[in-house]
């Protein structure tokens, strides 16, 4: 066997093995059935909760925050939401931002498909919330300051909308009066800002804090390495993710009272819990110190974050007040970007970009804005490849005319073998000097291969996690590029109206689309460039490998399938008028007719055996 042939060998069953391992590790997500939940089950579900900060503050009580009981929604006094983007509705009862919808964004493809629900009420299977309120310190005790059973009341408002906040306004009989105004921008933004007068005759010291509390693990989490979800914060500068399920190995910290890990932020940060597509996130403001809490109560299977501000002592006739913000919504990259450049720092990190970010990044950022000239998402990623492969084509000519010149120099070498005979000392001692003489590197062809791996798996990334993939429409029965390929012969690839086999299934795996097989395909015509290896474990090798693609690749995003599809006949088409300007053309067509002969004539002398 040549050099040649051992180091296409090589580069192919690098490749193949990198992409077999990624598929063993990373298998296409299946569908998770719901966990059956009762609202009995979560009924007594609250938070626990420690000591805010560590500067003299009373600890914070699981009463102060959300209360034991679970009050029917229809029953409790609500202030509605209506946005351009949102719906929902504010509890008066403890003041909790419990009921969201995100308008722009449906469960599935379906038309008749329900709005996603971002946060639901306690009470409800998987509640899921924000609240805000005061921790009592010095001169005050926790009767003294609204929980999660206070009924508050309207001061003005009556719908939450943008441009038109609500004050709600609740005093505890001992000359404190506390208020809340919360305001929406036309995004998912919320502003609450939270206000004390003190007429009690002597100062109080309270601390403003803000939490998220999600009872038990979300039923659609998809449980994917590749992908982050669970607890996501921003310190000073420093990014943390924890999955939910490494959530309760945290240490139980005895001053919070339950698991929690607790850093403390002297400028800028922010923290809240991370799904696939959505986020809730307490943002303090830019340059305020905070106590950043991440929490996990067992007793009672709650995840939650919180935001504690120093403590503050109000004179008596005096007031004070602080604003915060809340995330929650969609992870839309323009949006997040747009928040990041009004002052939340290091924002657009929320998006899970993985370990390749410095691909993924600008993969994305490219893809984006191709998508905004294009209108197109599928056509978006085809123009894409040829921008990579065009930043890629000075690599990929010297490649190409290494290999021409490679096939050029096929008589030399065989005099070479023919001269040194068995002697493999000259052989490869003959064949360095001609490569020298010719200037001619054989490893040329690998690099094109090696520099497609961490490109194919930062846009499998991108692909996969970005909001702006999740029902992106192609033409035809490609209404979701983040989805596996819809057609399959069961239903004529796409001509009848029959659903594919659920993704992960055998029968997915075994009756694929139609763009896994123009997959296989390109790929196989790519081989064709070349005249097939002599040595038949190669032919073995070269003829089974499209098709093994062809069917690992047939569960993967369909967006990720039409990029190699274009991917492999753009270098199709490079490699062939590249070869043929070196003095080479490649017989394509002879080559497919010499496969078909040597199968034919396999399979005449079996049959004669």
């Amino acid at each position: 066997m040549d050099d040649q042939n051992k180091n296409l060998i090589l580069a192919t069953a690098l490749s193949f093995l990198v992409i077999l391992v990624w598929f063993l590790l990373f298998p296409p997500p299946e569908p998770e059935p719901m966990p059956e939940t009762s609202a009995v089950e979560q009924s007594d579900g609250a938070p626990t909760a420690g000591a805010p900060i560590a500067d003299g503050s009373a600890p914070l009580s699981a009463d102060a925050q959300v209360g034991t009981g679970a009050e029917p929604v229809a029953d409790t006094p609500r202030i509605a939401i209506d946005t351009p983007r949102l719906s929902g509705s504010v509890s008066l009862l403890g003041g909790r931002i419990d009921e969201l919808f995100l308008k722009d964004y449906r469960v599935s493809l379906d038309d008749n498909s329900d709005i996603v629900e971002l946060l639901k009420p306690v009470g409800t299977p998987n509640a899921y919330y924000a609240l805000y309120g005061w921790a009592p310190g010095a001169g005050a005790t926790v009767e003294d300051v609204p929980g999660a059973r206070t009924e508050w009341q309207i001061e003005s408002g009556e719908t939450l909308a943008v441009d038109s906040p609500v004050t709600l306004v609740w005093q505890n009989g001992g000359g404190l009066t506390f208020r809340r105004t919360l305001a929406v921008d036309e995004d998912y933004m919320f502003t609450i800002t939270q206000s004390v007068e003190n007429a009690s005759g002597a100062p109080v010291s309270l601390a403003p804090y803000g939490v998220i509390a999600r009872h038990g693990t979300p039923p659609d989490a998809k449980n994917f390495f590749i992908l982050h979800e669970g607890l996501v914060r921003m310190s000073d500068g420093t990014l943390e993710e924890t999955k939910y399920k490494n959530l309760p190995d945290l240490e139980v910290d005895p001053n919070e009272g339950a698991r929690a890990e607790v850093v403390q932020v002297a400028q800028d940060g922010w923290i809240g819990f991370t799904d696939h597509f959505w986020m809730t996130t307490l943002i303090p403001q830019p340059g305020s110190a905070f106590k950043s809490v991440a929490k996990y109560d067992e007793r009672r299977d709650i995840f939650q974050t919180e935001a504690v501000l120093p403590t503050r002592t109000i004179a008596d006739g005096s007031e004070t007040s602080v604003t915060t913000q809340l995330f929650a919504g969609a992870k839309e990259w323009e949006t997040i970007r747009g928040y990041q450049q009004a002052g939340v720092e290091g924002f657009i990190d929320s998006i899970d970009w993985g370990w390749f970010f410095f691909l993924t990044k600008p993969i994305f950022w490219l893809l984006h804005n191709i998508n905004q000239l294009i209108g197109n998402m599928g056509w978006s990623i085809i123009a894409l490849t040829f921008i990579i492969k065009a930043l890629l084509f000075p690599l990929a000519y010297k490649s190409y005319v290494s290999m021409a010149k490679m096939k050029e120099l096929q008589p030399q070498m065989e005099k070479l073998k023919e001269s040194a005979g068995d002697d493999r000392q000259k052989m490869q001692q003959g064949m360095m000097e001609l490569y020298k003489k010719e200037k001619v590197n054989p490893a040329a062809g690998c690099l094109p291969i090696l520099l497609q791996i961490p490109i194919f798996f930062s846009l499998y990334k991108v692909i996969f996690v970005t909001i702006e993939l999740r029902h992106a429409p192609w033409f035809g029965p490609f209404q979701d590029l983040s989805a596996p390929d819809p057609t399959t012969l069961m239903n004529l690839f796409g001509l009848l109206p029959i659903a594919a086999p659920e993704p992960g299934s055998i029968l997915a795996l075994i009756f694929i689309g139609i763009l896994p097989l123009l997959l296989g395909i390109s790929m196989w015509l790519q081989q064709k460039l070349n005249p097939a290896p002599a040595d038949p474990t190669q032919q073995m090798i070269f003829a089974w490998m499209p098709w093994i693609f062809m069917f690992m690749l047939g569960g993967f995003a369909s967006g990720l399938v039409v990029y190699w599809i274009a991917n492999n006949t753009i270098t199709f088409t490079q490699q062939y008028l590249i070869m043929r300007s070196q003095g080479y053309t490649p017989d394509v067509f002879g080559n497919i007719r010499a496969g078909f002969s040597r199968k034919k004539a396999a399979a005449e002398a079996k049959e004669k055996k």
